[in-house]
């Protein structure tokens, strides 16, 4: 008989909100309970009590889904609806995900296990769930209208199929599915190996990347949007409001990030190099493994990537383009560097006293300056870390590493004190002589010894 104790081993953090009693005392005749939750930050989900052994993953700002074994099926309850998404303090957006949040749960499961799938469909308008990556019986695949008809709104479809390998997916509509997809409706689907001796790590993280177009003041997204997008989200959450990812000195860590937009990212993490061991086609052999400090991530691609924890500090992790570590506002912004705007300012100022100008020198000011927003909109760039404005938004996080972190503690441990002589600092001595060219034709470096340059 499955408990409330048994869900929460299953895969349920503290902001999990289970079913009500009354549907309990049914849940072998009828569907599994539909865990749901409202909180935007990390769960992090304990090791399942029974079954097979697995690290869990942890999904940034994100939660497991539960499940019950009806003998040897895995069953879980996905429901398809429209939520509220707090992408960051001070912004609620209304989107469409599953299970009371965007991006929906993460399902978690074991290679060779028989899992079923419960979809109930809350929307306004038919839908599907196809299962990205997997290797599955064609009438599973959630192709609305091809693999099977679309889910009706009220209605209940059932997916049944054997997990025949371990790697990372996605599961995302394919009916309407531009629509569907631009309002958020996405999760990730974690196949961990049969054996538990396979590729082991200690922190197992992941995030999925999603954009959406949501004009300051507003709360849905524009669904037609192709290009201009200016919410550039990890599970939907913008910094700095995307949690950290804490590890503890020498642990071994896998970051696994799947792409739904619209474009490719290359996500870059400073302070390491590591090695790509996965992708949504299955695990990289080592011996055809390469080493990076970033991984493109194309679109609607996984890739999983790993390394050793030897490097404390806080090392920040981003895409490295630039316009997606940037928040709303950012379109149709002229470029006034150069300008010289002190007679303007005067000018607006004398009706609007508050005016403050932006973009002379560059847009940093922006991060400093506690300017008046439009309601349910956050700064363009914004942030603070322990010596002043990180001018960042979007896709932007920190990986922190310390001595000492219990291993099942992810807590936020604070900004990391760098030891004596490990810091830049200013300089106020002479300086020495620095070269210059303003040339545009290549010139060659004289050999050592040669010339000018000696020793």
């Amino acid at each position: 008989m499955i408990t409330r104790r048994n869900l929460l081993s299953a895969g349920v953090g503290a902001g999990a909100v289970l079913a009500s009693a009354a549907a309990a005392q049914t849940r072998f005749r009828d569907l599994p309970e539909a865990a749901s939750t409202d909180s935007p930050y990390t769960q992090v989900p304990p090791r399942p009590a029974d079954g097979f052994d697995y690290n869990p993953v942890v999904t940034l700002n994100g939660w497991s889904l539960p499940w019950r074994m009806n003998g040897d099926v895995k069953e879980f309850h996905l429901v398809a609806e429209p939520v509220e998404r707090v992408m960051a303090d001070g912004m609620i957006a209304r989107l469409w995900g599953y299970n009371g949040q965007s991006t929906g749960p993460t399902i978690e499961a074991v290679e060779g296990e028989r899992v079923r799938i419960y979809v109930t469909n809350r929307l306004p308008e038919h839908t599907s769930v196809h299962w990205h990556g997997l290797i599955l019986p064609s009438g599973m695949d959630g192709v609305g209208g091809l693999s099977h008809p679309a889910i009706p709104p009220g209605k209940t479809f059932v997916y049944e199929f054997d997990l025949i390998k371990s790697g990372t997916f996605m599961y995302h509509p394919h009916a309407d599915e531009m629509v569907q997809m631009a309002m958020g409706m996405m999760g990730l689907f974690i196949v961990h190996p049969r054996d538990p001796s396979f590729m082991p790590v200690d922190r197992d993280f992941a995030f999925l990347l999603a954009a959406y177009d949501i004009d300051p003041g507003t709360y849905v997204p524009k669904v037609a949007e192709m290009t201009n997008f200016n919410m550039w989200t990890w599970n939907s959450r913008i910094f700095p409001d995307i949690d950290p990812l804490v590890v503890s000195l020498g642990d071994r860590v896998r970051v696994r990030v799947g792409n739904l937009t619209m474009t490719n990212h290359p996500i870059h993490m400073h302070g390491y190099d590591f090695e790509v061991t996965g992708t949504d086609g299955g695990w990289v052999r080592p011996e055809a493994r390469w080493p990076e400090v970033t991984i493109d991530i194309p679109v609607g691609a996984m890739r999983a990537y790993e390394f050793d924890a030897v490097h404390p500090g806080d090392w920040a992790i981003h895409c490295h383009k630039s316009h997606h570590t940037m928040n709303a506002m950012g379109h149709d912004i002229p470029t006034f560097i150069g300008a010289d705007k002190r007679r303007l300012t005067q000018m607006i100022r004398r009706q609007q006293p508050g005016y403050m100008p932006m973009g002379t020198a560059g847009m940093a000011d922006m991060g400093e300056m506690s300017m008046e927003i439009p309601e349910n909109t956050v700064p363009m760039m914004t942030g603070w870390g322990p010596y002043g404005p990180l001018e960042m938004g979007g896709m932007f996080s920190v990986v922190k590493v310390r001595e000492g972190i219990a291993a099942d503690d992810y807590s936020d441990p604070g900004w990391y004190e760098n030891p004596p002589g490990t810091q830049a600092w200013e300089w106020t001595g002479e300086l020495p002589d620095h070269a210059r060219n303003d040339s545009p034709k290549t010139i060659l470096t004289p050999r050592p010894g040669h010339g000018s340059h000696k020793g």
